[in-house]
């Protein structure tokens, strides 16, 4: 059950993402055809070094700083994803796809006990 809510999951997400993109009137570019390529890859691997050195530490804490631990993790990732969009793919606005989804999964991550009541 649980992983038919994983897969239902990822489907609307990338369902939802095809609709924002069309919606804003995005087409889908990477960073890593343009110079940005090394900042992003530095920047995604620092802050994945410095969460998964602080996720011992947070583990041993109640639900309420594990949830709190993950927000950060997702607005740092795709606050900086977002930054790096705005900066390096001009004449795009990716970015705001980015901060939409930034917005949703902060809805998402501080609801997630409620939305787990319901499914479950």
């Amino acid at each position: 059950m649980e992983f038919l809510m994983f897969i239902i999951l990822i489907i609307l997400i990338l369902f939802l993402e095809k609709i924002i993109n069309k919606l804003v009137g995005v087409e889908k570019k990477k960073i890593s055809e343009t110079s940005g390529k090394n900042v992003d890859r530095w920047g995604r691997g620092i802050i994945l070094v410095i969460f998964l050195c602080t996720l011992p530490f947070v583990i041993t804490k109640d639900t309420n700083v594990i949830k709190w631990y993950w927000i950060l993790y997702f607005v740092l990732i795709l606050g900086f994803q977002s930054i790096l969009e705005w900066k390096y793919l001009k004449n795009s606005k990716q970015y705001v796809t980015t901060l939409i989804f930034l917005m949703l999964g902060i809805i998402f991550f501080y609801n997630i006990e409620y939305l787990l009541e319901l499914v479950f």
